[in-house]
C-alpha cells in the first residue's frame, strides 16, 4: 500500500493536524478489515466510491464522513480497492470549523454531504471532478477553509487551555489541580469539556496515556510490557492491558501481530 501525510495549508493549521492519503497497490479480491484506535482526535476520511466502499456492521457508510471521538473498538471493512484521503484534525475542531456539539459525535459519524454548505458547495461533485489524489485534497481543505469562515464559533479559551495541560502532560495531570488553575466549578468545567471536544476532561486524559504507551510500544521503548504500565502510571500489567484492550481492540502482545499500523491509530487488522 501507498501511505502519504501532507500537512495542511495555513489557514487550516490550528483546526487541522495533517491529511493523509492510503492506496492500494492492486485490487484486493477480500475484503480489508481496519480497526480504528481511540487518539482523541476527530476527523473525515473520503473513500472513492468508484473504487471501494466502507461498511461498519453490514451499514454501508457515506463516502465523504465525518466521525467524532473514537471511545471503544471498533471495526470497518472495505470491500474494493482502497483509495482513501483522510483528515485527521485537532480536538476541538467539530466545534470550530463545523459549529457542532462534540458529544453528538462522540463513537458516531456522518454523511458529509448533509450539512447545508456542503450542498452549496458542491462539495461531493467537485471531489468526483478531480482528477487526481492531491486535487481532491484541495479541493477538502477549499471547503474546510470556507466552512471555517462561514463558521461563528471560536475555541473555548478554557478547554484549550485544559487541551494543552493535558496533552503536555500526556494524560498524568490531576484534573482537580487542573480545574482549580483554571477556576472554574467541576460541573462547569465537565460541561464546556464536553460540548467542544466531545467527551470528559477524566476520558481524554486516559486516551492521552494510552497514546503514550502505545507509542513507546511502536517504538519498542521498553524491556518488559510491566515497564510500560509503571512509567505511564497504570496500577499494573493487568490493568495496562485491560486498557488498551478497551481502546485498541486487542492486548498489546496481539496488537503487535494482527495490525499493520500503516496509518497511525488506523490499522490495517489481520483476521
Amino acid at each position: 500500500m501507498r501511505y502519504q501525510e501532507i500537512p495542511p495549508p495555513a489557514y487550516l493549521q490550528h483546526h487541522v493536524r495533517y491529511f493523509w492519503t492510503l492506496e492500494s497497490d492492486g485490487p484486493n479480491p477480500l475484503p480489508q478489515v481496519f480497526g480504528p484506535v481511540a487518539d482523541g482526535c476527530p476527523g473525515l476520511i473520503f473513500q472513492q466510491s468508484d473504487k471501494g466502499t466502507f461498511y461498519q456492521e453490514d451499514k454501508q457508510l457515506p463516502d465523504l464522513l465525518l466521525y467524532g471521538q473514537t471511545t471503544r473498538y471498533t471495526e470497518l471493512q472495505l470491500i474494493g480497492t482502497i483509495c482513501t484521503i483522510g483528515v485527521c484534525c485537532y480536538p476541538h475542531a467539530l466545534k470550530t470549523v463545523f459549529g457542532l456539539p462534540a458529544d453528538e459525535l462522540t463513537d458516531a459519524c456522518m454523511d458529509l454531504d448533509t450539512l447545508p454548505y456542503s450542498k452549496t458547495f458542491q462539495l461531493s461533485v467537485q471531489l468526483a471532478h478531480a482528477t487526481s489524489l492531491t486535487a481532491k485534497i484541495g479541493v477538502i481543505a477549499t471547503f474546510l477553509g470556507r466552512q471555517l469562515q462561514k463558521n461563528c464559533h471560536t475555541a473555548d479559551p478554557l478547554t484549550q487551555l485544559a487541551l494543552s495541560e493535558i496533552m503536555a502532560s500526556k494524560g498524568s495531570i490531576a484534573l482537580k489541580t487542573l480545574q482549580q488553575q483554571l477556576q472554574v466549578t467541576e460541573r462547569s468545567f465537565e460541561r464546556r469539556f464536553k460540548q467542544g471536544v466531545g467527551i470528559s476532561p477524566k476520558l481524554f486524559s486516559r486516551i492521552c496515556r494510552f497514546q503514550h504507551s502505545l507509542t513507546q510500544l511502536r517504538n519498542s521503548h521498553y524491556n518488559k510490557l510491566s515497564d510500560i504500565a509503571f512509567e505511564n502510571d497504570y496500577a499494573d500489567q493487568s490493568h495496562y492491558i485491560r486498557v488498551f484492550k478497551e481502546f485498541a481492540g486487542f492486548s498489546p502482545n496481539q496488537y503487535q501481530k494482527k495490525s499493520n499500523e500503516v496509518v497511525a491509530n488506523f490499522p490495517l487488522i489481520t483476521k
